[in-house]
C-alpha cells in the first residue's frame, strides 16, 4: 500500500478510464493543441506581434489577417499565440509552486499534532477571503509582473493542496504500515517521503490540475481589471483589457482572446474530471 500511489500515469488502468471518455480525450486533444502552439508561436505567427501600424489599425478578419488587427495595426492571431506562452507559464508555474508549498504546509500540520492547529487556523484564515480580492491585495504588494503575478497566485491557491493533503496525512500516519515502519526505526523524514508522500500523489495531480485552469483564469481577472502583468506584455487577460476599449468598432478583440482562455481553462477543468474520476477507485468503477 506504500506504493499505492507511486507512478500514477504508468498504470494502464488510468488510461483505460480516460479511454472510456470521450470528452476527456478531445479536452486533453484541445489542450495539447494549445499548448503546442504555445510552445511554436515563433513559427505559427504570421506577424510580428509587437509590430505597429496606422494603416493597419481595426482590420476586421479576413484573408489578410485571419483574426483582424487591434487599435494599433497589431495582427490578433499572432499575438494569441504568444499571449498563450505567458499566461500557460502563469498557470505551469502557480501549480507547481502552490502544489510544493501545500504539500510542505500539509504534510507538516497532518503529521505533527503540535502543528496542527496553527497551520489550520492559517489555512481557514486564508481561505476565508475571495481568491480574486486576495489576489488583487498581493499583487498590488507586490508589483505587477509575471513573475509576482506567479507567487501572488501561488499564495493564494496553496491552501487548497495543504487541505487536501493535512487531511489524507492524518489518515494515513495512523495506519499499519507506518506503525510498521516507526517501529522499524525509520526516520520521520523518510516516512513522510516514502510512505505519505507517495499516497497522497494521486489527489494532489488531480487538484494542481485544477489549480492550473483557476490561476490562468485569475491572470486573465487580473490583467482585465488593470492590475495583473505589465500591459505591454501580452496575455490573453491584458488584450481583452485593450480590446474593452474599442468593444463598440472590432468586438473580435475580446472574442478571440476570450475563446483562447474558455478553451484553455474548460479543456483543463474536463481532464483534471478525468483524473479524478480515474484515479479514485469508488468513481472508476461509475465511469
Amino acid at each position: 500500500m506504500a506504493a499505492s500511489g507511486t507512478r500514477v500515469f504508468e498504470n494502464p488502468g488510468l488510461w483505460r478510464t480516460m479511454a472510456r471518455r470521450p470528452a476527456v480525450l478531445i479536452a486533453l486533444a484541445v489542450f495539447v493543441l494549445i499548448l503546442l502552439s504555445a510552445v511554436f508561436a515563433s513559427q505559427l505567427a504570421p506577424a510580428d506581434p509587437a509590430r505597429m501600424s496606422v494603416r493597419a489599425r481595426l482590420i476586421p478578419p479576413g484573408s489578410e489577417h485571419l483574426m483582424g488587427t487591434d487599435a494599433f495595426g497589431r495582427d490578433v492571431l499572432s499575438r494569441i499565440l504568444f499571449a498563450g506562452r505567458v499566461s500557460l507559464t502563469i498557470g505551469v508555474g502557480v501549480a507547481v509552486l502552490a502544489t510544493a508549498a501545500g504539500i510542505v504546509l500539509g504534510m507538516l500540520g497532518g503529521y505533527f499534532r503540535a502543528l496542527d492547529a496553527p497551520i489550520s487556523r492559517l489555512i481557514d484564515a486564508m481561505m476565508a477571503f475571495p481568491d480574486i480580492l486576495l489576489a488583487i491585495s498581493l499583487v498590488a504588494i507586490f508589483g505587477g509582473s509575471v513573475s509576482n503575478v506567479i507567487i501572488a497566485l501561488s499564495i493564494v491557491y496553496t491552501p487548497r493542496i495543504a487541505r487536501i493533503v493535512r487531511a489524507a496525512t492524518l489518515v494515513i500516519r495512523e495506519l499499519p504500515f507506518v506503525e510498521a515502519a516507526r517501529a522499524l526505526g525509520s526516520s520521520t523524514v523518510t516516512i513522510m517521503r516514502q510512505h505519505i508522500l507517495r499516497n497522497i500523489v494521486s489527489p494532489v495531480v488531480v487538484q494542481a490540475t485544477f489549480i492550473f485552469a483557476y490561476s490562468m483564469l485569475a491572470e486573465a481577472g487580473l490583467s482585465f481589471l488593470g492590475v495583473g502583468v505589465n500591459p505591454s506584455v501580452p496575455t490573453w487577460g491584458t488584450m481583452i483589457n485593450e480590446g474593452r476599449q474599442t468593444l463598440d468598432q472590432a468586438f473580435y478583440l475580446i472574442v478571440f482572446p476570450g475563446l483562447a482562455i474558455s478553451l484553455a481553462v474548460l479543456s483543463l477543468q474536463m481532464i483534471g474530471d478525468g483524473l479524478r474520476d480515474a484515479l479514485d477507485p469508488r468513481l472508476a468503477k461509475e465511469a
